[in-house]
């Protein structure tokens, strides 16, 4: 018999989401403050509306939903789905009032790609918008990038034997110390630092092209947490292009790549282990599949001639695929130029680096190395076994942070987290086409949200057809949480509909 929630219930998940937007609200001050320091009043107005429509819904949650029962699994797992989708709604108020925005649906489809870490944009007059919303923008990536339950478990939750399930729940399965709450101000620790060392070796290469301090400071702050976070959004609309520098490129792509890595393997270098960077399994099967992307890519482009020069080819082949690969979504080219210049064999290049994606409990989206390292582990060794003696006992093993035996859960694990992607892959593909693009746009700009990238094949725009904003908002949304806490919510759902 399914049994349908009951008041205790609705109270936990009430009170968890309430702490969480408030969490929200409170970040919204970094903004308004440059907004004050800027003399922008309309965006100072804008974003204390925003805060007071974030503070009154998370302090009315928490006071309506007062409650000392504790957490369980299935409350853990809902908050999150849940307070995510609270949040992309109270969140962008200060996009909307901003102006920029046809629709209020357009403002949450950026909330959405902001906070999963996307990239993608319906955002219109780019090159004009106000500096605490561009602030506010790249605040939204680098926040997404830790998680907003790790803002919350930092700063705002304390002490909850429920704190691992919201933890895990945000699609972080790893904790680098033996408390949750402090494995999320570890994770601050690592992202903190890098941001200082990032936005000082960013500020100096504004600098050297020749940017006033001011602007160089705040647009190395922004690239930064779009590089470090794998969020893709940049402040101009020429993205990376606009600087035309090299060295930023060069660093950003430091950026991503280190973003992109397992926060437990940044975690364990940091103390000492430095022999897992070349022998943990997500590092072996990123550079490996990474090499077969840009291969594919690099040779695809020079059949169809597609570049002048060595150094253009491979600048241009080998950024793309990287930020794809790393799910960041950062460009160096003008926009259209996938769908004018690429042609499909590259564009499929740069869709399967979408795909598989990052580490697993990092900032990146897609398969997740640690997936396909075991995939390709498991079938090498189910290989091993057909071809060895029935009386062989063959171990199946891999190397991240320690040795871990593979198991039939862990497999069955990874394939259904796969296979889910590979469905909403498709499917954003075929809804694409009965919009009138192309299979392989349309597959492109599936993958791309769905594994939270940012690429553009030139199907993303405001004037795009409301269905394909709307499930582009679910696949963004359900592919940064790698689908359990959604499908919990789901079924939380249902008992409330079907329970007895």
């Amino acid at each position: 018999m399914i049994t349908r929630p009951k008041l205790s219930d609705w109270r936990i998940i009430g009170l968890y989401t309430g702490k969480i937007i408030v969490g929200l609200g409170l970040m919204m001050l970094i903004p308004l403050l440059v907004g004050v320091v800027f003399g922008e009043w309309t965006a100072v107005i804008d974003f204390m509306i925003g805060i007071s429509i974030a503070l009154t819904v998370g302090n009315g949650l928490q006071l309506i939903c007062r409650t000392n029962r504790e957490m369980t699994w299935m409350h853990g797992l809902v908050t999150v789905a849940f307070s995510w989708i609270i949040a992309v709604i109270v969140g962008a108020v200060p996009h909307y009032l901003s102006g920029h925005y046809s629709t209020y649906l357009d403002a949450v489809f950026d909330l959405m790609s902001g906070i999963t870490t996307t990239g993608l944009y319906l955002i219109q007059d780019l090159d004009h918008i106000s500096y605490s919303l561009n602030m506010w923008r790249h605040l939204l990536t680098y926040i997404g990038g830790q998680g907003i339950v790790v803002v919350a478990l930092t700063f705002l939750i304390r002490g909850t034997s429920g704190a691992f399930m919201m933890y895990v729940g945000e699609g972080k399965d790893e904790k680098l110390l033996p408390n949750v709450i402090q494995t999320a101000r570890a994770i601050w620790i690592i992202s903190l630092t890098y941001m200082v060392l990032g936005t000082v070796a960013l500020t100096a290469a504004n600098l050297f092209e020749g940017m006033a301090f001011v602007r160089a400071f705040l647009h190395g702050w922004w690239i930064f947490m779009a590089s470090w976070s794998t969020g893709g959004f940049a402040p101009q609309s020429y993205n990376i292009l606009y600087y035309h520098s090299l060295l930023v490129e060069i660093l950003t792509m430091v950026l991503f790549i280190n973003g992109s890595f397992n926060f437990a393997l940044h975690w364990a270098v940091w103390n000492g282990n430095r022999r897992e960077i070349y022998r943990n399994i997500e590092i072996v099967s990123f550079l490996s599949t990474l090499f077969i992307a840009v291969t594919l890519g690099t040779y695809a482009l020079m059949q169809i001639d597609a570049f002048q020069g060595t150094m253009a080819l491979f600048r241009t082949s080998f950024y793309q695929i990287v930020s794809a690969h790393t799910g960041t979504g950062l460009t160096n080219m003008y926009p259209g130029q996938f769908t004018a210049q690429w042609g499909s064999a590259a564009m499929l290049a740069v869709i399967i680096a979408m795909a598989l994606g990052g580490s697993a409990a990092s900032t990146a989206g897609g398969f997740k190395a640690m997936r396909v390292g075991i995939i390709f582990k498991s079938f090498v060794a189910e290989i091993r076994r057909l071809m060895s003696p029935e009386s062989a006992v063959l171990i199946n093993r891999i190397h991240h942070i320690k040795d871990r035996l593979i198991g039939d859960n862990q497999i069955r694990a990874a394939m259904t987290i796969m296979l889910s992607y590979i469905l909403i892959y498709l499917a954003g593909g075929v809804l694409g086409t009965f919009y009138g693009f192309t299979f392989t746009e349309a597959l492109f700009e599936s993958v791309s949200a769905g594994a939270t990238v940012g690429l553009s094949a030139g199907v993303t725009s405001p004037s795009m057809p409301e269905v394909l904003k709307l499930y582009y908002i679910f696949v963004m949304w359900i592919g940064r949480l790698e689908f359990i806490a959604v499908f919990a919510l789901i079924g939380f759902a249902a008992r409330v509909v079907r329970g007895r």
